[in-house]
């Protein structure tokens, strides 16, 4: 790629995330970006419709008011305890602006969401990065002592594994006057939430997506949830940078998503179970696969290496993520797919470990 000779030197500096493949070259048996196997909520495809479509030419709402509303009424808090967004990935960029800055650096750990070294980056801002202990587990006696704002994605991406409710509860309480960060974009397929403790700790700011749980990766959707103070900060940088940042069809498809709690637990219930077979399956191949409260696993295998299985199952049309990292070159992330999806995906690795 040529790099433009108008690029600034701030541009030039920047470190852009990479997301993960989307092919159309072929039709690939796709578990490498964490989507939803299930198709959106019935409700959600009943509430774009026709009369919402005829509005494209007008604005959406700014507030989100029904959108946000939605969300609090979910959650049992109170709509200005709520900040909806363009995807998760807004709402965290929104929060990197609003609370690091000159004598506010930010931490997190060293294998996680690498969107958070694209937003240090972005903004320019001091950071720490704090190393997971050998077996990836994050502990938080590691961030004790940090003065700045703390990011902690609980489960942690890539690995799965989960922080208790309780160790953030501790870091919270070590120092009430740094903004502890929790995104919880997996919260839902096991790990302990933190929502519960907004009202006590207004230091506390939880982000949330529908791209998984709710089968709206595709219609942008995230939510942050904190004290009315956390939210107006957000709020201060959003209505610098992007007024109408959800757009209408998104408010409606989002609002009705929240409100479909019966189809959410049968997509959540269904994840579930296929991560318990797939990690069953996987363990009876010989793979070691690290504690998941996430809808993937994150495994590896003595047999072939990361890189190797990634390219050979793509190769046979399955697609899984693979970071070349320090660390975790090893392993390879499987999203929790349909059943069907895993069956593939399970006996594709089966014939490449036979022709090891």
């Amino acid at each position: 790629m040529t790099m433009s000779r108008f690029l600034s030197q701030e541009a030039e500096r920047l470190a852009p995330y990479t997301p993960g493949e989307q092919p159309t070259d072929l039709q690939y048996v796709k578990l490498n970006t964490n989507e939803s196997p299930f198709p959106p909520s019935p409700r959600v495809i009943k509430a774009v419709t026709r009369a919402e479509l005829l509005k494209l030419n007008l604005y959406s709402d700014p507030t989100c008011a029904a959108l946000d509303g939605a969300v609090a009424a979910y959650y049992e808090l109170r709509p200005e305890n709520v900040l909806t967004g363009n995807g998760s990935d807004e709402i965290l960029a929104f929060a990197f602006r609003a609370f690091c800055g000159q004598g506010k650096p930010v931490a997190f750990a060293d294998i996680t969401y690498s969107f958070y070294h694209a937003q240090t980056a972005l903004f320019g801002l001091e950071k720490q990065i704090v190393p997971l202990r050998e077996d990836f587990s994050l502990h938080v006696e590691d961030y004790m002592g940090f003065p700045g704002t703390i990011v902690i994605a609980n489960p942690n991406a890539p690995t799965g594994m989960a922080v208790p409710r309780t160790d953030i509860q501790r870091l919270l309480e070590a120092d009430p006057n740094r903004v502890v960060i929790v995104d919880e974009a997996y919260v839902d397929f096991g790990g302990e939430s933190c929502v519960p403790m907004i009202f006590r700790y207004d230091n506390l700011l939880v982000v949330q997506t529908m791209s998984k749980s709710r089968s709206l990766a595709g219609g942008r959707v995230g939510f942050a949830l904190g004290s009315p103070a956390l939210i107006d900060a957000l709020n201060r940088v959003k209505y610098s940078f992007n007024p109408y940042n959800v757009n209408r069809l998104s408010i409606a498809a989002g609002t009705a998503a929240m409100e479909d709690a019966a189809y959410f637990e049968t997509c959540r219930g269904a994840i579930l179970r296929n991560r318990g077979w797939l990690t069953g399956e996987l363990e009876a191949l010989g793979f070691t696969v690290l504690p998941s409260a996430a809808n993937f696993v994150f495994a590896k295998s003595d047999r072939v290496s990361g890189g190797e299985l990634y390219r050979q199952l793509k190769e046979n049309g399955v697609l899984v993520r693979w970071f070349d990292k320090e660390r975790i070159r090893d392993y390879v992330r499987i999203t929790v797919g349909s059943m069907e999806q895993l069956v593939s995906f399970i006996d594709e690795t089966a014939k490449i470990l036979d022709a090891v």
